[in-house]
């Protein structure tokens, strides 16, 4: 019932709405719930999804989807998207100092296409306000059950050649406020970020990522690199020969694409010619595609999380029998509304058992032939 009231009578209102506006009054509104212990129990009974256990780096997962990255940049509704059925989340792009990410408008829904095309631009509010908030939250006692990630991004000011230091000092300020870390160095909204996506400048990053992690007698964090749709199966290749002297524990694919696909729909021609990445439905077949790659080129072995054009369980099941260990959704959350994680989960609950699984971990890559 919520399901069909959001589709059909919410929705409808809000999409007539400027998109950051939106974006913005839910976030502010999920900040209000974290802090009620109440209200997020009400939710959780509305909301909640159904226990699919999954332990990956370490970590413990009650589900494997979550939240991906650019919904809630600074971190300040961590147990709303908890108590929403999210296995975990990821906050930010977070980058060393704050930036206002560039001029508005600068988000654009194609409805038709289920799609959004945003050029946001890391905005957020810097590192140092982020471990003030993400303290407040656990001082507070407002911490999710579930794992928090923290995607980095390089601070706009920052030449690229500093950008190893401006990412491992993000990283330092935040360590232990983190459950794992994501390198993003992906996003097509901030000017010449996919650069660093080249061998050599991933390679000085990571390393200097991981003398920080390991600097000292604190827990070593898992860290993991955020890849472009765009790459080639060569630049993939580039990136995977970094895994094992640099200790990267997983991929996040993908970011969302520069790439438009055909369209004959006037407004949706008007959107796509917008600057910007593109996410939703039109991402789905390229980033399974780049899953699949990762799983068979590494055998199964490197974590891959999921991310693009995930809507229904279906979605969702397609990238876990392809190579995913976890997932995580964006687009889908907005247009399919806050019932979107409970909704998926009970499905993939329905999809494993009648595919004979057990467990969510030991269908992950059965749909891919290694031998092949």
């Amino acid at each position: 019932m919520l399901s069909w009231l959001y589709k059909y009578l919410a929705r409808p209102v809000l999409f007539t709405q400027d998109p950051e506006l939106v974006h913005c009054v839910t976030v502010k509104g999920l900040e209000w719930i974290s802090r009620s212990s109440l209200l997020c129990g009400a939710m959780r009974g509305i909301c909640g999804s159904p226990g699919l256990p999954v332990s990956l780096f370490g970590l413990d997962f009650p589900n494997p989807l979550g939240l991906a990255a650019g919904m809630d940049k600074n971190g300040v509704a961590l147990r709303a998207w908890d108590s929403m059925g999210f296995g975990f989340s990821e906050i930010g792009a977070v980058t060393l100092y704050p930036q206002q990410g560039n001029p508005a408008p600068r988000v654009f829904r194609a409805i038709p296409e289920q799609a959004i095309v945003n050029r946001m631009g890391f905005n957020n509010a810097g590192a140092k306000a982020l471990v003030e908030t993400l303290t407040r939250c656990k001082d507070r006692g407002d911490w999710p059950r579930h794992p928090v990630g923290i995607n980095l991004g390089k601070s706009k000011i920052t030449p690229l050649e500093d950008a190893p230091q401006d990412y491992a000092r993000s990283f330092t300020a935040l360590r232990e406020l983190g459950d794992f870390f994501v390198v993003n160095v992906s996003c097509p909204n901030q000017a010449n970020l996919r650069k660093l996506q080249d061998k050599d400048s991933l390679k000085a990053i990571l390393h200097q990522l991981q003398e920080a992690n390991h600097k000292g007698n604190k827990a070593v964090r898992p860290i993991l690199v955020k890849i472009s749709p765009e790459l080639s199966d060569e630049a993939l290749d580039d990136i995977l020969s970094l895994v094992p002297k640099l200790k990267i524990a997983g991929m996040i694919a993908t970011n969302t694409t520069v790439t438009r696909p055909a369209t004959t729909h006037p407004k949706v021609k008007k959107i796509y010619a917008e600057q910007g990445g593109l996410s939703g439905k039109p991402l789905k077949q390229r980033s399974t595609e780049v899953i699949e790659f990762l799983y068979r080129r590494t055998e199964g072995r490197l974590p891959i999380i999921g991310v693009g054009g995930i809507f229904t369980a279906e979605d969702a099941w397609e990238k876990i029998t392809r190579g995913a260990s976890l997932l995580q959704i964006f687009t889908g959350f907005v247009y399919e509304g806050p019932l979107a994680a409970r909704q998926i989960n009970q499905g993939l609950e329905r999809l494993m058992k009648a595919s004979g699984f057990q467990r969510i971990q030991d269908a992950v890559g059965s749909a891919v032939d290694l031998k092949k």
